[in-house]
């Protein structure tokens, strides 16, 4: 599996990332080793959880297994911002919650420090500089490693990263946002900024909850048996543009010989600025699939082709922004 380095700094991680939400719930304890078994076994490094998935038990499942590892040859990513357990309030990115958070991971991951830190969401009742001062000290603590966050808005981005370049403080490094051939909203504001700035993107829900996994089909009438989906998110996904994109996909998936999900992870590991995606496997087969996206690249017009059957209209401003009389440099 090749490398690749996560934005403007040193850190080179692997080109796909593994996600481990359903550890602890779906996915028990030996699965969860297993999966990781291989997935290094295949070249893998770059493993991301939260300290909310699972309540909190993903982290122990990797802290049980990271304790057999090189520690150095991996780069564990988690999250601080939700609720503790089901039912416990919402905590935030505050420095009271951040303080007790990094050290609860620390705890069940069983490691000195966090390659990288992310913040969950964007916490509208904490001043900014309250978090990004708190995440600055874990950084210089040893603690940390490298800071990043997860669903924000362009402009919640930037306004990160100018307030870190003022305060001197260490700026996020990387976003996870949700991206893939269906969900591309981050590409009006949070990808450019990315690029503009220097920050890796690792992508979640790459395979968008299944739908491009290849097992949906037009005449079906709603989900298939067995998947995570429900009447509700079929019928928001029963449009003209999720049948174009899925057809596409297909097209494509045979004319390289590699599976519907092969080929939609691959796409996001060659769209501009895109480090990695998050797989999300369940069990090892789901695993085996989805590094089958590693190792081969799609070629232009493949990918002209998967790109074109998602566009949309775009939103204003970005409509009149791009338009031809207007733009001055190569998008």
């Amino acid at each position: 599996m090749d490398k690749r380095f996560l934005g403007r700094t040193g850190l080179e991680v692997s080109e796909l990332c593994l996600g481990t939400m359903t550890f602890g719930s779906e996915t028990d304890e030996s699965t969860g080793h297993r999966i990781l078994d291989e997935f290094v076994a295949a070249g893998g490094t770059m493993i991301d959880t939260a300290d909310t998935y699972s309540a909190g038990v993903s982290e122990e499942i990797i802290g049980s297994w990271l304790k057999t590892q090189n520690r150095d040859d991996l780069v564990i990513a988690t999250k601080v911002y939700g609720e503790a357990g089901p039912g416990l309030p919402v905590r935030g990115a505050g420095r009271k919650h951040i303080m007790a958070g990094v050290e609860d991971s620390l705890r069940r991951l069983q490691t000195d420090f966090i390659d990288l830190y992310q913040i969950h969401v964007y916490d509208d009742a904490t001043p900014l500089e309250e978090t990004l001062t708190t995440l600055d000290t874990l950084v210089t603590s040893g603690k940390v490693r490298f800071i990043g966050a997860s669903n924000l808005t362009g402009w919640q981005l930037q306004k990160a990263i100018d307030l870190s370049r003022h305060r001197g403080l260490e700026p996020y490094v990387c976003l996870q946002p949700l991206y893939n051939l269906l969900d591309r909203d981050a590409e009006l504001d949070l990808i450019p900024v990315s690029r503009n700035e220097g920050v890796g993107v690792i992508a979640w829900s790459p395979l968008a909850g299944g739908w491009l996994s290849g097992k949906y089909r037009k005449d079906q009438g709603g989900p298939p048996a067995g998947s995570r989906s429900n009447q509700a998110d079929w019928d928001a996904h029963d449009n003209d543009r999720t049948w174009r994109v899925l057809d596409a996909l297909q097209t494509v998936a045979g004319e390289v010989g590699k599976t519907p999900a092969q080929v939609a992870l691959r796409w996001v590991m060659q769209r501009p600025g895109l480090t990695a995606p998050i797989i999300g496997a369940r069990t090892p087969e789901q695993l085996a699939d989805n590094l089958g996206a590693s190792g081969w690249s799609l070629d232009d017009d493949q990918v002209r082709r998967l790109t074109e059957a998602g566009d949309a209209p775009l939103p204003y401003p970005h409509n009149i922004l791009r338009l031809p009389q207007f733009v001055r440099r190569a998008q």
